[in-house]
């Protein structure tokens, strides 16, 4: 079951990269106003039968599944698709959007043999409505939801990685938030760069879609594009790690907002997503695979 979850969210997350797909999409929400309400009935209908599948059906778990979905989409329908200026109730309902998850909402509701793939589905629900919401729906302006389109694109992410790794390290060594070095061996090249891919689908491109795509973005049309706002998107990315254990983690959020500026600089340079996901990507992986 948890394969067929994954499979299914991948299908959305990756398929929609293809501008053809988004175009069509478009037509067809935009060809009825209320077409966009079946998006959060369905991811809905997906959480009621993962947790069939699993034994761990709960009214009560899944009324909170459907105003999480509801919630958001009505106050993105309210502005009516095409907007042209983010409005306030983006700002609400990109907020709906995360914190739910950020507090494992709901989680006591189900059995502990379920909190597994109810997390998996949770966030695949997340990344899902908030791209046919924003992607699709409002075709809002500068998520940079496509493939790499020059080769800024994919140096970026490198110079990005030059200017945050001796960084990174060196703060994250100093303030003992990881350990030494230490080289596998031998060294893997293909784990590693499956480790990557991994890194990638399941928190690079979920998590700068949020921060960069969303967030960065919306307060950009707002307020500017200036380092200032840069800083403050970066600071909420940072907060956001605050919950990592031991709670409050200051350490992590000092690292996680410094990285989180870098990361911003190089989606604002880009014009792709997948350039700041994959620079995030290769942080995550280059930690885990060499300091632990």
């Amino acid at each position: 079951m948890l394969a067929a979850v994954v499979a299914l969210f991948l299908v959305i997350i990756l398929g929609l990269f293809v501008p053809r797909l988004q175009g069509l999409l478009r037509s067809w929400f935009f060809a009825g106003g209320s077409r966009i309400l079946l998006v959060p009935a369905a991811l809905t209908g997906v959480f009621a039968m993962v947790l069939a599948a699993r034994g761990a059906w709960n009214w009560p778990f899944l009324a909170v599944v459907a105003v999480y979905t509801a919630a958001p989409t009505l106050l993105v329908a309210s502005s009516g698709p095409k907007a042209k200026r983010p409005r306030w109730a983006d700002f609400l309902s990109i907020l709906l959007l995360w914190l739910p998850l950020e507090f494992y909402t709901g989680k006591d509701l189900i059995p502990r043999a379920a909190w597994g793939i109810a997390n998996v589905t949770a966030h695949g629900t997340a990344v899902s409505l908030a791209l046919f919401l924003f992607l699709i729906y409002r075709d809002l302006p500068g998520i940079k939801y496509n493939a790499p389109r020059d080769t800024r694109d994919l140096t970026n992410p490198l110079i990005g990685f030059a200017v945050a790794a001796p960084l990174l390290i060196a703060l994250g060594l100093a303030v003992g938030f990881m350990g030494p070095f230490r080289a596998p061996e031998p060294f893997n090249a293909f784990a590693f760069g499956l480790l990557f891919l991994k890194t990638l689908v399941g928190v690079g491109i979920p998590e700068e879609l949020l921060f960069r795509g969303l967030i960065q973005n919306w307060l950009t049309q707002r307020f500017g594009d200036s380092n200032t706002v840069l800083l403050g998107a970066a600071a909420i990315f940072g907060a956001a790690h605050l919950n990592n254990a031991p709670a409050p983690n200051w350490r992590y959020m000092l690292l996680a907002t410094i990285a989180g500026f870098i990361y911003g600089k190089v989606f604002q340079r880009s014009s792709t997503i997948l350039s700041s996901a994959s620079l995030h990507a290769l942080v995550n992986t280059v930690r885990h695979t060499f300091f632990g």
